[in-house]
């Protein structure tokens, strides 16, 4: 068995404003930076493996928490969002013409027009954490970190869902032969000792 902690990456500017980022490589906006390096991982995931997106935002974030260069994973990218990179979701969700939808009713298999769907997602998240040989914190994003809490709590995209992925704190699955399970309390992040 090997845990996999799931970090998401600090706050950007499209954050804020209410843009979908998905792979557009936005950076941490000043004020996230502040923040995250007032922050460091807890004990023990402080000294296991790093792992990161290879988007900026989130290898940002692994080395401000943690002090070290995690290593860039692809299949840590964000969710491919198509035409609707760098638009409101609150213009999309109001216009006629473009089927956007909440989350809770995409299913697996919803894709944004020119985009990739949860389960596409999940295809190449998948091997990627089974085939870990050691307990890994990845820095990655809400999209990547959607599809992992749905493998480890059986979520199908359809309805509320059974988690709420929050800033700043650690997600940790246990992964065994395949199966995932989701450990029930989060861990936050500390303060950094000066």
């Amino acid at each position: 068995m090997i845990r996999l902690a799931l970090l998401r990456h600090g706050h950007t500017s499209w954050n804020r404003a209410g843009r979908i980022q998905g792979r557009t490589d936005i950076p941490l906006d000043p004020e996230a930076a502040d923040v995250l390096r007032s922050l460091a991982l807890p004990r023990p995931w402080d000294t296991c493996a790093l792992a990161s997106s290879p988007l900026a935002r989130a290898a940002e974030t692994a080395r401000l928490v943690s002090g070290r260069e995690p290593e860039k994973v692809p299949a840590l990218m964000e969710m491919d969002w198509g035409d609707w990179e760098g638009l409101h979701a609150a213009d999309l969700h109001a216009a006629e013409d473009a089927d956007h939808r909440p989350i809770e009713t995409w299913g697996w298999n919803y894709t944004p027009p020119n985009g990739e769907a949860p389960a596409a997602l999940r295809e190449r998240l998948k091997p990627w954490a089974e085939n870990l040989s050691e307990d890994t914190l990845a820095v990655c994003h809400i999209g990547v970190m959607r599809a992992a809490l749905a493998l480890a709590t059986g979520w199908q995209f359809e309805g509320p869902a059974p988690f709420r992925i929050k800033r700043n704190r650690l997600y940790v699955i246990r992964i065994a032969d395949g199966e995932w399970y989701l450990e029930p309390d989060t861990i936050p992040l500390v303060e950094r000792s000066m």
